[in-house]
């Protein structure tokens, strides 16, 4: 794959995903990725991007203030 903001190559990776909700902060880690080798952009794939969603959408009704989870083990 490559970068869609550089051109160079995108390489297999995992990362972590942080959203601000405002009242709650959500950390999803290990979640699988693109990472850029020359700008470090990180890319998501279509699948990917809604399983994060989902994960968020559930962790929005716990609304704690701060909400880790690992993306490998979330429903």
């Amino acid at each position: 794959m490559k970068c869609q903001i550089c051109g160079a190559a995108a390489e297999k990776g995992l990362t972590t995903s942080v959203t601000d909700l405002g009242k709650c902060l959500i950390i999803v880690r290990n979640v699988p990725c693109y990472k850029c080798s020359e700008c470090s952009e990180i890319i998501y794939t279509g699948d990917v991007v809604q399983r994060l969603e989902k994960i968020i959408e559930t962790a929005k009704k716990l609304m704690q203030e701060v909400s880790i989870i690992d993306y490998t083990q979330a429903a």
